[in-house]
């Protein structure tokens, strides 16, 4: 009877630090004065994503950051692409370090909206800051190339050379502590990003790392996590895996106090978040 007793009131105990850690208590506010629209890839509802074009419509769109995966060529040069290969979004098949510059430029990228098909080549880094100068905020996507820092001197080269890191035009994300760590030691003053990928947010970790801002797929979203990196000081940026759900799962994690939102529409967030 005591076991029964004892067993009982420690599930009683458990219930309540779940309902106090998850539902029974206050979003704290956010660290911003007002959550950050961050454009995924450009307005890639648009355009196809990761072109000059998708990210032109959503500079006109008002959005605050314009988010920039980068690639790097064989020959070194920086370029917009998300995907290791291009066999997604061009007319092209093979990876994007197998390519110069030039044979990557043979390529076009292609989408359909509507019963339109729409073509752009894939731009380089230096294409698009030549676009939009310091007229932008530039959200940008570091990653290891086969295991190696390969591409943060010659990104912290070309954002120093258009004095964009002195204007606070740029804030660099990456998967990759080492990627963050390199930049840090080449550019102290860009604000980081450490992104988790969707079921491997560690929360421990992300208040213990001195990195102002922790990015989080929606689905790990929560008022624990969220209060408790606000308390550290810390931004939560939130990106979203699942088309279909964006839109509800972007009005959840407003309620909770999100500093931003990587959006695929830029246009529903602006409204969402009652932006003119």
């Amino acid at each position: 009877m005591l076991k029964k007793t004892v067993w009982f009131a420690s599930a009683i105990v458990g219930v309540l630090i779940v309902m106090y850690n998850y539902v029974g208590r206050e979003p704290e506010p956010p660290i911003v004065n007002e959550p950050k629209i961050i454009a995924h890839r450009g307005a890639n509802d648009r355009f196809n994503e990761s072109t000059i074009t998708a990210y032109e419509i959503a500079a006109n769109d008002g959005a605050d950051s314009l988010e920039i995966d980068l690639r790097m060529t064989e020959d070194q040069t920086l370029v917009a692409m998300h995907d290791e290969n291009i066999d997604r979004t061009t007319n092209g098949l093979g990876e994007v370090s197998d390519y110069s510059l030039e044979e990557l430029k043979e390529f076009q990228t292609v989408e359909v909206f509507g019963n339109e098909r729409a073509t752009e080549r894939v731009p380089t880094l230096r294409e698009i800051i030549e676009t939009f100068t310091d007229s932008q905020h530039y959200y940008i996507e570091t990653r290891l190339e086969d295991g190696e820092l390969v591409m943060e001197e010659a990104l912290i080269g070309l954002l120093n050379e258009y004095d964009l890191i002195a204007k606070e035009l740029v804030t660099i994300q990456s998967f990759s502590q080492q990627s963050l760590e390199k930049v840090h030691e080449l550019a102290p003053d860009i604000p980081l990003t450490l992104l988790y990928s969707k079921g491997n947010f560690d929360l421990s970790e992300a208040k213990s790392v001195d990195y102002p801002i922790i990015g989080i797929e929606s689905s790990d979203v929560n008022m624990k996590n969220v209060n408790a990196l606000h308390r550290q000081g810390k931004e939560v940026h939130v990106y979203f895996n699942d088309e279909a759900t964006q839109k509800e799962e972007q009005e959840r994690v407003k309620a909770l106090h999100v500093d931003g939102f990587f959006t695929d529409d830029i246009e529903y967030t602006k409204e969402l978040l009652d932006r003119k």
